[in-house]
């Protein structure tokens, strides 16, 4: 399975504003910049992370992005859905029907075998990016780097 470069940023544009005054929306030149990212395609990822409940989006010269809820009520599967959607990564093609080897219909009423190990472990990845939150994101940066990011956002001017 391979992500994209969106999820990264998502992640990380979360866990920032995660560490900005909750009253203060981060403009998203802020968030460009903060991380070289470039603006425009920020700007697709940051959409879709408001249109899934993620971030809230304020308009005007004094607008940005602020977390749409607290950090420890926003997890990293939200953030990977937001981005990625929510289809499994794998896609079942019933092939087991089709070819020289093909098995009757009535064979494959129930799920292969192929696919119940895959749908096993799309549940499995989904559990455990469920079960990490922003706040824990955030809680796992490196000393000092919460500060750093603080003194950042305030000389940016928010």
């Amino acid at each position: 399975m391979k992500l994209s470069q969106g999820v990264e940023w998502g992640l990380h544009c979360t866990s920032l504003l995660a560490q900005a005054p909750a009253d203060r929306p981060i403009r998203r030149d802020v968030l460009a910049g903060h991380y070289g990212l470039p603006d425009a395609y920020l700007a697709k990822h940051l959409q879709a992370l408001t249109r899934a409940g993620v971030l809230h989006a304020l308009p005007g010269p004094r607008g940005g992005y602020r977390l749409a809820r607290s950090p420890e009520r926003i997890t990293v599967l939200d953030v990977v859905e937001a981005i990625e959607g929510s289809t499994s990564a794998f896609v079942c093609q019933e092939i087991r029907q089709r070819g020289t080897g093909a098995v009757s219909p009535d064979q494959c009423s129930n799920p292969c075998a192929i696919r119940s190990v895959m749908d096993q472990a799309d549940a499995a990845w989904r559990d455990s990016l469920r079960g990490v939150t922003v706040a824990d994101l955030v809680d796992r940066l490196p000393p000092g780097v919460r500060e750093r990011n603080a003194d950042l956002l305030a000389a940016a001017g928010g």
